[in-house]
């Protein structure tokens, strides 16, 4: 991957905090809802699930979500965002939940106070592992995005 379009996948996924995740329902319409997210890298986007949602239980049927993270601007030349085909799974491995939750703790400095107060036997972390990467970039033209496929078991360029 270049340098450039990494700094500006880092870039837009430092700068924001909530991602827009399709998940497959079982009538196959897609269903798309809000996250809080971190990520680790281009290579792992981390975010909380209630274990019993329609968001869980589509994930466990299809892991193959869409999603998008980006924001509100008033030009429409300065659009940025990255749009993303994934695979998402439950994290199960302590030290990666452990890692998981620093990384969210980091992003959400106001959540860890009330880290207390949520009941975590019923919210399931999951991982999300993109595969296709559009990074938008409008100041480089309307419309513009530039595409990455990446290694979806490890986070880097396929191979050509």
């Amino acid at each position: 991957m270049q340098d450039e379009l990494r700094a500006k996948m880092l870039e837009i996924l430092e700068a924001n905090r909530i991602m827009t995740i399709a998940t497959l329902r079982p009538d196959g319409w897609p269903q798309a809802t809000t996250v809080g997210y971190a990520h680790d890298g281009v290579d792992a986007l981390y975010f909380f699930v209630g274990r019993e949602s329609q968001k869980a239980a589509n994930i466990a049927r299809d892991d193959r979500v869409s999603l998008t993270i980006d924001h509100d601007v008033a030009n429409p030349l300065a659009i940025t965002g990255l749009s993303m085909a994934a695979h998402v799974r439950p994290v199960t491995d302590p030290a990666e939940i452990g890692r998981a939750f620093a990384l969210l703790g980091a992003k959400y400095p106001e959540y860890v106070a009330h880290q207390g107060d949520f009941d975590f036997s019923v919210v399931a972390t999951m991982k999300a592992v993109p595969v296709i990467v559009s990074v938008l970039d409008y100041s480089k033209g309307f419309g513009h995005s530039d595409l990455v496929t990446l290694d979806a078991e490890a986070g880097r360029p396929a191979a050509a």
